[in-house]
């Protein structure tokens, strides 16, 4: 029978075989496939379990697509309409007029002339509305946003930015302050870590890689006064000093912040909504153009909060009893018929949040900026978030998505995160992928897509398996890949994909294809001898020093991040590192020298400004068309933001930067470095 397992989940996109970090053959034991396809509904315990399964996997693809994807200009294939003799239909263009076509099924497949237009348009034929994406060849790039121009931009954790008078941890407010600082200083984005909406009831959860829901924002992050007005805002504000260490503390600062929300909202309720203002008509445009997804989401979090504050806290929806596990039931209803203004509050934080991001995009392209924001898509959800108690069929209950063992890890990942269905994206329409599309590029010029490789295959863990017991599922590569990029056409965004771990096999060349851009990270950059000069680097990559999760270029030439994971437990041989590090300084130093960074018979620096210097510049002079710098490498700091592998052990994204965002860029290093990436143009 475990050839028919292996049969069973090669049909149904999980992979039995695969090639890990070192280019070695792995095989999956059946034992985790099972798991595997057991969560995805196809049990397989049995022979008759296997026979019921492959008949729900013949029906699958037998039924007529809700959407096909196509590229302009290209013949589009259709299977399973079933027509016997000549049809009549009609395909309703987007923004054309409606045309009548005829159409004969053959050989099981109906061929319909290419599309020139992008957009998304609906084929009626034989009984069936099809809605047909179609999509231009690439995504828009950053050379059709500045041609033949080397832009720059910066990353930036946006709650490290400190305003005038914030709540203890960065916001839009600080965000536009900062944007306008840096299109001075040339850059033409702002690179942010995912804002996507957290658990309003859960101050402690403020990991921005586990939300609740990519399709709605962290309310924390609002400046309210863009919507509302200083003089407002300070009217109902806590005359209270506020943290401003260089630490946030989450609970406190969240608590804070949500109070403030909460006294607007009462006054908004009583001043603007009672009689109908040009504030209150806005806000029930945003709700009304937001439609279900965001009751539901409000509606969640109203009951997260009854749920997570009852004397015996229940924190996942999953623990709630069962008739209050999704939003259509009885009790879900009459929670919201009896607490209109609980869920209403949070309809109200997402549009102050929604308002908040697009001033700070509008700000920053005013400065000057081709692109403005880069936000950044989450590879997963938390399966005990908002989008998981109200979609649960968009989703993998059961499957917990993570990397195989690779050369950073040794033991694997599990994330901990659930992940779309591929079999739930095309039975909707990919309507979850699209909105979850649409929410990343609405108050941006570009999106970077955190685990890229999760397009085309992701490694799902059965609940409750070691990270190493996992399996590759397959996904719609091509058909993710021509959504996103009409929906990059649609918005004007650039697309970046983070390219890092264990790549398929020409992966990186069908992004290429698609004008999704690679990240070339100056610490993957070697070769046999050390490290590739900038010149090898790739044209269609983004450049950077170093990411949120490895080490700045500080702490690695200081060996900081060696002291900080031998303090934790991380280290087997923490001399041995040592060495290796001071191996790896003197071939950063030479591919330096090399490159006529610095000068070629340069002593080594025991500090680290001038390895910054030169690290930043060798990046610097990539032929990709951007570069993002970390703030922290700007700043010569030698702490990262992330260190992955730990929760409370290391302060993971809860680090201040000193300076408010409007001075910071005044240091003279920074400045030092950011002349060097002006020059790029």
């Amino acid at each position: 029978m475990d050839d028919a397992i292996r049969d069973l989940a090669r049909d149904a996109g999980v992979a039995s075989d695969w090639v890990d970090a070192n280019d070695r053959p792995q095989r999956v034991a059946v034992d985790t496939l099972r798991g595997v396809l057991t969560a995805l509904g196809l049990p397989c315990a049995t022979k008759a379990d296997i026979a019921e399964s492959r008949e729900r996997q013949r029906a699958a693809a037998a039924s007529v697509p809700a959407l096909v994807t196509a590229t302009a200009g290209t013949p589009i294939s259709l299977a399973g309409l079933g027509l016997a003799d000549d049809t009549a239909g009609v395909i309703a263009f987007e923004n054309a007029p409606t045309e009548h076509i005829t159409l004969r099924e053959k050989d099981g497949r109906v061929v319909l002339p290419p599309i020139r237009e992008p957009g998304y348009h609906t084929l009626r034929l034989g009984g069936h509305d099809i809605t047909l994406a179609v999509a231009p060849p690439r995504c828009v790039t950053v050379d059709d946003v500045a041609p033949g121009e080397k832009l720059y931009g910066l990353a930036v954790q946006l709650y490290a930015l400190r305003g005038r008078d914030d709540h203890g941890f960065g916001d839009t407010s600080a965000l536009r302050e900062f944007a306008v600082s840096a299109a001075r200083e040339g850059a033409d984005a702002i690179a942010l870590s995912p804002v996507h909406s957290l658990f309003a009831a859960d101050h402690d959860h403020y990991g921005p890689y586990s939300p609740s829901s990519r399709l709605f924002l962290n309310p924390l992050y609002a400046d309210p006064a863009v919507v509302l007005g200083a003089e407002r805002v300070t009217a109902v504000a806590d005359s209270s000093k506020h943290e401003h260490g260089a630490l946030i503390h989450w609970p406190e600062s969240a608590r804070t912040k949500f109070l403030l929300l909460a006294r607007l909202f009462e006054d908004f309720r009583a001043n603007d909504m009672t009689h109908s203002s040009a504030l209150a008509r806005d806000f029930a445009a945003f709700v009304s153009e937001s439609g279900e997804r965001l009751r539901e989401h409000a509606l969640f979090e109203a009951l997260h909060a009854h749920w997570f504050g009852a004397p015996e806290p229940k924190w996942s929806w999953s623990d709630w009893p069962p008739d209050w596990r999704a939003p259509n039931t009885p009790a879900a209803a009459r929670f919201a018929e009896a607490e209109p203004q609980a869920v209403q509050f949070h309809m109200f934080a997402q549009w102050l949040a929604a308002r908040s991001f697009a001033a700070a995009q509008s700000d920053a392209r005013d400065a000057g900026m081709r692109i403005g924001l880069i936000s950044d898509i989450a590879i997963g959800m938390s399966p005990g978030g908002s989008h998981a108690w109200s979609r649960q069929q968009d989703l993998l209950p059961g499957l917990n998505v993570g990397a195989p063992p690779d050369l950073i890890n040794s033991r694997g990942q599990d994330w901990g995160l659930t992940a779309f269905s591929p079999h739930g994206l095309k039975s909707s329409g990919y309507e979850p992928f699209i909105a979850t599309l649409r929410a990343a590029m609405r108050h941006a010029g570009g999106v970077r897509i955190d685990h890229v490789m999760g397009l085309t295959r992701l490694w799902l863990i059965p609940r409750g398996a070691s990270a190493t017991d996992g399996a590759y599922l397959r996904y719609p590569l091509d058909d993710l890949l021509r959504l996103i990029a009409l929906e990059s056409h649609r918005h004007r965004a650039i697309v970046i994909g983070e390219d890092l771990g264990t790549v398929p096999p020409d992966f990186r060349e069908q992004l290429a294809q698609a004008g999704i851009a690679g990240m070339d990270v100056l610490w993957f950059q070697r070769g046999k001898r050390g490290f590739l000069p900038p010149g090898t680097w790739r044209s269609d990559a983004v450049a950077m020093t170093t990411t949120h999760d490895l080490p700045t270029v500080a702490g690695w030439w200081t060996g900081a991040d060696i002291a900080e994971r031998a303090r934790l437990g991380f280290v087997k041989d923490d001399a041995a590192e040592i060495e290796a590090r001071a191996q790896d300084r003197a071939l950063l130093w030479r591919a330096f020298g090399d490159a006529g960074v610095v000068a070629a018979n340069e002593a080594l620096p025991s500090q680290p400004e001038a390895a910054v210097d030169a690290a930043v510049t060798f990046a610097a002079r990539s032929p990709g068309p951007l570069a993002l710098i970390p703030i922290e490498d700007i700043l010569g700091l030698e702490e990262q933001p992330n260190l992955p592998g730990t929760i409370d052990e290391h302060p993971n994204w809860r680090r201040r930067l000193t300076n408010t965002a409007d001075e910071m860029l005044d240091d003279p290093a920074a400045r030092r470095r950011l002349k060097v990436l002006r020059e790029r143009k």
